[in-house]
């Protein structure tokens, strides 16, 4: 870890862990804007941080070790979209739309953005539709409030010919989105982990901590292999973001995360029994985050495809030179 990764992940930290049970949605972001976390990926000559994409892992993982209940991944990939394309960071929350279905024509957009994260706390959210990418202004939108298993905002939101900037984008918005979410669930993960661990060696079954039993430590084992490959997939994407869209990449850690969640999770809740779905009990709303994560900014079967058809592609005889290539720190990845 670079010293500055350090230190980020060590501000980090403190600051997720303090701000995890602030129910205030707009004092908490004020926090995390002072803090500089939504600029992290805009270059300091453009008034942001600097940080590469490894960075945005590490910072967004501890959000999701630490339950922060904000769109802190999706702001740090608009910020750092919007200023790719030549836009200035807008004022206030700004989020990421997965599903776009409408029209864009002339500078105007009408239609509905899907499940937005936290729509109804955003200021401007972007989305990419026929090669645009569009920047919206919410104040006009009619917004349809919803939520996914643990509570947290996704809304539906109804544009009419609503004026929107507007750039030429041929990148996958969806992909980075979908970064996101394996950067929170390796947090989650992690955190999820710990308290197994923390629960057995503390629970007595038959004059003996649960830790010590053999199947306990086998199937906690299991779920730290999970969490390892998951926190290993997203390092691996992220490397390969700093070097190009690598939608390859991507859609392997996407869909090695949705594995591990299904495996983990269901280990977890075994070893900690009945208590861990009570809802005062912090391991359920950690697992619903986890059970929602894995269909948000694409499914298992969406990634499946892309990484089927992509393997496809390349050919029997030109899979491994390409994977290796891809790999190995040098390779051109902007043509996938």
């Amino acid at each position: 870890m670079s010293e500055m990764r350090d230190m980020l992940a060590n501000t980090a930290g403190s600051v997720f862990a303090a701000l995890a049970m602030q129910s205030d949605v707009g004092a908490a972001w004020s926090v995390i804007m002072d803090a500089g976390f939504p600029s992290l990926l805009v270059a300091e000559d453009r008034g942001g941080v600097g940080g590469d994409w490894g960075d945005a892992f590490a910072v967004v993982r501890l959000a999701g070790f630490h339950r922060l209940a904000l769109p802190l991944g999706e702001s740090m990939v608009a910020a750092s979209v919007l200023s790719t394309a030549g836009f200035d960071m807008p004022d206030g929350m700004v989020g990421l739309a997965d599903g776009v279905a409408g029209e864009f024509h002339d500078g105007v957009f009408s239609g509905v953005l899907h499940r937005v994260p936290f729509g109804r706390h955003l200021n401007t959210v972007i989305a990419s539709i026929d090669g645009h990418l569009l920047v919206l202004q919410t104040a006009g939108a009619v917004i349809n409030k919803g939520s996914n298993l643990s509570g947290e905002p996704r809304d539906t939101m109804r544009f009419e010919r609503t004026r929107a900037a507007s750039a030429s984008y041929n990148s996958d918005l969806r992909a980075l989105g979908a970064f996101t979410r394996v950067a929170l669930s390796a947090g989650a993960l992690d955190a999820q982990l710990q308290m197994a661990i923390e629960y057995v060696n503390t629970r007595q079954q038959f004059g003996k901590p649960l830790s010590k039993l053999q199947a306990v430590q086998q199937s906690l084992a299991v779920a730290a292999i999970e969490s390892a490959a998951v926190n290993s997939a997203g390092q691996a994407a992220a490397l390969a973001l700093d070097r190009g869209p690598a939608v390859f990449e991507v859609a392997a850690a996407k869909l090695r995360s949705n594995i591990a969640i299904g495996q983990a999770v269901g280990i977890v809740h075994q070893v900690h029994g009945a208590i861990g779905f009570t809802e005062e009990y912090p391991l359920h709303p950690l697992t619903n985050r986890l059970a929602s994560w894995r269909s948000e900014f694409g499914s298992d079967r969406y990634w499946a495809d892309i990484l089927g058809a992509t393997a496809a592609r390349w050919g029997g005889s030109g899979f491994w030179a390409e994977l290796t290539r891809r790999s190995d720190g040098f390779g051109d990845l902007s043509h996938v």
